[in-house]
Formats: structure tokens, sequence, C-alpha cells
């Protein structure tokens, strides 16, 4: 996502400084400003914006956040392989306050023996939140890798459905 003519907004939130980025009227990346494989905003070509896509997509994201926003409804140019395309669209479509296995996200897309390919693109999701990687767990239950880290993932999972009252065991399996 390393490219000219990129406008970025910083966005504070309850689990620390969000990044949106985008390029003309689409949106093309969010991440915590410390996770793994954040962009360096410094980069050249990069512009810091409070107009358009971004004002809106800070909207939405502030309002999920609030537990007042299920559905995110905003314009995304998201690049990535066609594979990673089809993983994305499977997740935007977990519904709220719910999860879905990586084996699960790959038997609804017609690719049972994909599980482990699913969890790889997932893990390149460039838009934390927005398309909710959150929602995808082991098929243990276990709470695994978010590159926002797990207490995020837990913090979402609990914002969208704290009757499930998630737990960790010390082994990091979600009691329900």
């Amino acid at each position: 996502m390393q490219a000219a003519g990129m406008d970025f907004q910083r966005v504070h939130t309850p689990l620390g400084e969000f990044v949106l980025a985008a390029r003309g009227d689409a949106l093309t990346g969010g991440w915590f400003s410390d996770q793994a494989r954040a962009v360096d905003l410094d980069d050249a070509g990069w512009q810091e914006r409070d107009a358009g896509i971004l004002r809106d997509a800070r909207g939405q994201l502030k309002a999920y956040l609030r537990g007042s926003l299920r559905t995110f409804k905003l314009p995304l140019a998201l690049g990535g392989t066609a594979f990673q395309a089809e993983v994305w669209r499977a997740l935007a479509e977990i519904p709220w306050g719910e999860t879905a296995s990586y084996a699960q996200l790959a038997q609804r897309m017609g690719r049972p023996e994909a599980a482990h390919a699913v969890g790889a693109a997932v893990a390149r999701n460039p838009l934390l939140i927005i398309i909710p990687c959150h929602r995808a767990i082991g098929s243990s239950g276990r709470l695994t890798g978010y590159a926002g880290g797990l207490p995020r993932k837990r913090w979402l999972l609990d914002l969208e459905g704290p009757q499930r009252a998630l737990f960790d065991d010390g082994a990091g399996v979600v009691q329900r």
C-alpha cells in the first residue's frame, strides 16, 4: 500500500490510534498505527486530509465502535489477489456478533481444502474492523492471530456480542 497519491487520516479510538487510507473516492486501508506491518505515514506522496471518503469512514468507524453501526457502507478499493478478494468478501458476510472459523470460511467459499490459505488471506486484510477479520477464529474456538493484537480482537468481539461473555481459559479457548 505504499503508493503516491494516497490520502490518510488518523482516528483516535478506544483501542488506540487507527489510520484510514484512501485514494480518490475509495477506502484502501485501515490499521492500528502500532500494529505489525503498519504503513510508515512519512512515505512520499501521502497527504493527511479530513475530507470526503475519509470523513465518511471516520464517522462510520466511530459509530461502529459505539455499537450503533453494524454494517459499513463505504466504497472500497483493496487490491490483492483474486483469492484474497474472495476471502475478504466472505469475511464481510459474517454477520455482526457471529464468528466463523477459517475452515468454515473455506467451506462457504466452496474450497474446503483451503483453510490454511484462507487464514493467510485473512492475515493480509488491508482494512481491519471494516472488513471484520476479527470475526475469524480457529476451528477449536480459539482466538487466533489478529494484526491489531488479541486484546483488540477480544474487545471487538465483546462489542458485537456482550451476551457471548467471551472468557479465556488460559489456553486462549473461547468459552460460550
